[in-house]
């Protein structure tokens, strides 16, 4: 059962290291002018950063902790519920 746990994460990372190497490249700079996106450039980007969306990776990133929580303190009671029996 252990040697089948260590298979599964081995291959989960490395599933995920070669997906994380595969991204695409961002495009290229325009070079600025009329057109450019950044403020330092004059552009009309936020302040503070860009447009991009936090709010799933967020809530997703919650759970996980919540999820992670729960299960030491499940891990916790248990034990603590083991050592009163004996």
């Amino acid at each position: 059962m252990k040697s089948l746990k260590k298979l599964i994460a081995i291959s989960v990372l490395i599933f995920t290291i070669s997906s994380l190497s595969a991204q695409v490249a961002p495009p290229p700079n325009n070079g600025g002018g009329e057109n450019s996106q950044t403020p330092q450039e004059g552009g009309n980007a936020p302040v503070g950063g860009g447009g991009a969306p936090i709010g799933s990776g967020l809530l997703i990133m919650l759970g996980l902790g919540a999820a992670y929580g729960g299960k030491k303190i499940y891990n916790f009671y248990q034990e603590k519920k083991r050592s009163l029996l004996e």
